[in-house]
């Protein structure tokens, strides 16, 4: 083990930097986890560009994986040893309010991105730290996979408490609005649930990795009418429907093809957060639910990482492109580019 740990710290607008700080010392109920990789997700990326505000200075990185090198007496040695391949998550939690000790983690009512995590320099997720000390409550088992492919367990258990929030069921026709990672993972899982999935995206070379990872259907918005499309496809509307982009207008329309007692699910964060039109009075004789979802909770953690572990979710196709720490500069501007699906930064 080196003499010195290693973070990316946000200093200000499209400015990092690599700095070093001390490992921790391992408290007795906590692990120190040596960082393999970690992903810059999107909300990563908005926070480099300016269009997420933090408070520099600032660590970012939560989907992330590495390896048990030191553990705390008290932690349980029947399920952790030192050499563990382990992702990380749900630390942003209070653990404490209703909603997390309900089992809802991931709409914890004080859900803090900015909090101090014991032996980090700075505030922030910490995810692009070499080293980071966690509680096993946080530690989830994953073999059987690359630390670039790992790295994935984050966004799959997010989507997952997505797909199971909509109800999917055998049978049932499945939209899914836009073809980035989100996007596919939805479409993998949602076909895995038994539906009939008709993707929606203006890229063609997404639609048609979506048609290989298990979509019936594919359609081009900017060449087609969706809501046209749809009806030809079912007969009528779909009984299930994910609006991955973050485009308040795309929600909106939406609407237009979800059946009497159908799931809209509003997947992804707005940006910029405009308010959408919806007839309270087709809500009200439709019997439909507009539902939204954010994070993830421990089970739903629990799953994604067995998922891949045990190859039942491929998830090779969605590591773009991986850079060495050093090169962060690289990585980050590549990745706001908008071309890839995941950029994944190793220690």
């Amino acid at each position: 083990m080196s003499d010195k740990a290693r973070t990316l710290v946000f200093t200000g607008e499209e400015q990092v930097e690599l700095r070093e700080y001390e490992i921790p010392k391992v408290s007795d109920d906590k692990v120190l986890i040596k960082v393999d990789a970690c992903a810059i997700c999107t909300w990563e990326q908005r926070v480099y560009t300016g269009v997420k505000k933090v408070e520099y200075p600032f660590i970012g990185g939560h989907e992330l994986v590495g390896k048990i090198v030191e553990m705390g007496k008290n932690v349980d040695q029947r399920q952790w040893k030192v050499g563990d391949q382990v992702t990380v998550g749900v630390t942003l939690a209070c653990k404490n309010c209703y909603q997390c000790k309900s089992g809802n983690e991931q709409n914890c009512e004080h859900f803090d991105h900015s909090k101090q995590i014991e032996g980090l320099p700075e505030k922030g997720m910490g995810g692009l730290s070499s080293h980071l000390l966690v509680h096993p409550d946080n530690m989830f088992h994953i073999d059987g996979v690359s630390s670039e492919e790992a790295t994935i367990t984050e966004p799959l258990s997010c989507v997952l408490h997505s797909v199971e929030t909509a109800e999917v069921e055998f049978g049932d026709y499945v939209v899914v609005i836009g073809c980035g990672i989100m996007g596919l993972l939805h479409t993998i899982l949602a076909s895995k649930k038994g539906g009939c999935v008709i993707v929606s995206d203006v890229n063609e070379e997404r639609t048609k990795l979506a048609l290989q990872l298990g979509a019936t259907y594919a359609v081009n918005p900017a060449k087609e009418n969706l809501e046209e499309k749809i009806k030809e496809i079912t007969g009528g509307k779909a009984q299930v429907v994910f609006d991955t982009t973050p485009i308040s207008a795309v929600a909106e329309d939406a609407v237009k093809v979800v059946a009497n007692n159908g799931r809209l699910v509003l997947y992804s964060s707005f940006y910029p957060d405009t308010p959408i039109s919806i007839s309270p009075d087709w809500l009200h004789k439709s019997g439909a639910k507009l539902l939204g979802t954010a994070n993830s909770n421990t089970s739903d953690f629990t799953k994604a990482a067995r998922l891949i572990s045990q190859g039942v979710v491929d998830v090779k196709p969605f590591v773009s492109e991986v850079y060495n720490v050093e090169d962060y500069q690289k990585a980050f501007e590549s990745a706001i580019k908008g071309d890839k699906f995941r950029v994944v930064l190793k220690f």
